[in-house]
Parts: structure tokens; C-alpha cells; sequence
């Protein structure tokens, strides 16, 4: 499962939802919560914050808050 996998499991969102409010397909919300290889796009991202009413900074905080740069 995919970080933003994880993230609408914790919100228990539906992908159908998210799919018919987004317009993203239904295949496309799976593959990019299912593999791990599966690029997000900044859009989709920012569609489907707005889809789940939550903020899109935060959303995309949540999902990424084990990155960090490289110590020189």
C-alpha cells in the first residue's frame, strides 16, 4: 500500500467517492494507492485534499513526514 493508501484508509474514505468527485478514474485512484511505483501528481493530490475536505499542505505533510534532505 502506498502512502496515500494508507492516508484515505485512516480517513476511511471511499476511492468511488473520491473518483466521482475528483474525476479521476477509479483505476487510477487504485494504482496510486496500491504501487508503490505509481507517481502522484501535485494535482491529484490537490483534487483529492479537496475531495476529503481536508487542507491539501497538511494532507501532503502527513504523507510525506519521513522525508527529509540529505545531511552534508
Amino acid at each position: 500500500m502506498t502512502e496515500l493508501g494508507l492516508f484515505l484508509s485512516k480517513k476511511s474514505a471511499s476511492k468511488a467517492e473520491i473518483s466521482r468527485k475528483t474525476g479521476i478514474s477509479k483505476s487510477r485512484i487504485s494504482e496510486l494507492t496500491l504501487n508503490p511505483s505509481t507517481q502522484l501528481r501535485a494535482w491529484e493530490l490537490y483534487l483529492i485534499a479537496l475531495a476529503l475536505d481536508v487542507d491539501p499542505g497538511e494532507m501532503f505533510k502527513e504523507m510525506y513526514k519521513d522525508l527529509s534532505l540529505k545531511n552534508d
